[in-house]
């Protein structure tokens, strides 16, 4: 059985959440006011959650294939409905895999295995929100580590 938990830290609505038994996150929500969010929102939490799972599938998925990749990065966008409750509607995942000599069949055949049998967060979410999907493979170029 997973559990998980949230402990509220104050004096806005930051909180620091722990699953099961691993590192703790802090969550904060946008604030309106210029101040800098502290950790990502709920809903936010969903889109890395989605990015992490399907990602870590098509990484795993294509080592075991043997391809050269890199690097990898998941990119998300999202749409949200205008009125409460604000629910994802439509979500594109963009994966952008790093190497020289990558096959497209294989990155298109991980994606398919983890958004239709591995990937349990992808799976669920289908359920009530349009997943799309595209890839990238770039040769010419630095893996990146972090870019927003």
């Amino acid at each position: 059985m997973a559990k998980a938990q949230i402990t509220w830290m104050g004096p806005d609505y930051r909180c620091v959440g722990e699953a099961n038994d691993g590192p703790a996150i802090i969550l904060d929500t946008p604030h309106g006011d210029g101040r800098a969010q502290s950790g990502p929102s709920p809903m936010e939490l969903i889109l890395l959650g989605l990015a992490g799972c399907t990602g870590m599938d098509v990484l795993s998925i294509l080592q075991k294939k043997r391809q050269p990749v890199t690097g990898m990065q998941v990119r998300l966008e999202a749409e949200r409905t205008d009125e409460h409750p604000k629910v994802y509607t439509k979500i594109h995942v963009e994966y952008v895999l790093y190497g020289e000599g990558v096959s497209e069949s294989a990155v298109e055949r991980a994606i398919e295995l983890s958004e239709t049998t591995y990937c349990s967060v992808s799976v669920m979410l289908s359920k009530s929100v349009e997943i799309t999907n595209s890839y990238r493979i770039v040769t010419d170029q630095v893996t990146p580590y972090v870019s927003r």
